[in-house]
């Protein structure tokens, strides 16, 4: 079974997208195996410099580096990576696992992205629209994404 981890800066603070996310960790499964990991963003003044968001995206970086796990495929979403469609998304999947790839992992980074060590290690960087969200939804989007992924995969009516 593909083991799947999506890696976070931040906590969902509004019930209904904990609901959301509860509802597509249940749904995926039976078809993965799901973590998600949320860290703690750094704190930022209210008008932050430059120089303290990149001190801010460094550290939140190494944290995000330090709970990838080993051998895994590594997805950043991020405003300058790739678009791909739902089919898209599920035939690479589909393609890794055949390859033997077992582990994929997927990070969102904070309100200020994600720090260049990061996408560095990155193997794809995607990015959902050139529309901007917010964080909290963004994951509950990546989450609908994976699981309309895996329905693909199946042949399910889920997708149309």
């Amino acid at each position: 079974m593909l083991n799947i981890t999506i890696i976070c800066i931040g906590k969902l603070k509004e019930q209904y997208l904990r609901d959301a996310s509860a509802e597509y960790v249940k749904r995926l499964s039976s078809s993965c195996k799901l973590s998600i990991v949320e860290l703690n963003g750094e704190k930022l003044s209210d008008n932050p410099s430059q120089k303290e968001i990149e001190n801010a995206l460094h550290a939140e970086g190494k944290r995000i580096i330090e709970k990838i796990p080993k051998g895994s495929t590594v997805y950043t979403m991020c405003i300058e990576g790739k678009q791909r469609t739902s089919e898209e998304l599920s035939c690479e999947i589909d393609n890794l696992a055949v390859t033997g790839v077992s582990s994929l992992v997927f990070i969102i980074g904070g309100s200020f992205g994600l720090s260049d060590e990061v996408k560095k290690l990155s193997h794809q960087r995607l990015s959902m629209s050139k529309m901007t969200f917010p964080h909290q939804l963004a994951r509950i989007m990546l989450l609908e994404q994976i699981y309309r992924a895996m329905q693909i995969s199946l042949g399910s009516k889920y997708h149309k």
